[in-house]
């Protein structure tokens, strides 16, 4: 894990934005201590194996956060994002971050996973792992 880059990324955002970054690296980080993280398509994302786990950004008023099998989780807390499995979360305010869901979604991220990695090769076909 290069953990300065994502550091790095954390330290640029506003205040509260910061915060909510700094509260959820730490989390994953103990979450999921076998998995590598990297900044992907300039967003700090965990790894495990080689497939997309979970990773977060910062746009205008919000942090994202995304789990590329959220969809599989059963929880409609989480909205679906793009065309596969993924599901995510917005928080604007660190008040929104409920810990106790968060270490939930984390504990599912590494049991219920999709296979990313693979999809090119699989010709579009994503299987779960």
């Amino acid at each position: 894990m290069n953990s300065n880059e994502l550091i790095d990324y954390n330290n640029r955002q506003s205040d509260e934005q910061k915060r909510i970054c700094e509260i959820l690296m730490s989390e994953i980080t103990t979450a999921l201590p076998e998995a590598t993280s990297k900044l992907y398509h300039a967003s700090p994302v965990w790894f495990i194996d080689g497939n997309p786990i979970v990773g977060y950004n910062v746009n205008k008023g919000y942090v994202q956060l995304l789990f590329w099998s959220g969809q599989s989780f059963g929880d409609s807390r989480l909205r679906p994002q793009g065309k596969f499995k993924a599901a995510g979360v917005s928080y604007g305010v660190i008040e929104a971050l409920n810990i106790y869901t968060l270490r939930a979604w984390l504990k599912k991220s590494a049991t219920i996973q999709w296979d990313y990695k693979n999809l090119v090769s699989r010709g579009g076909e994503l299987r779960t792992i």
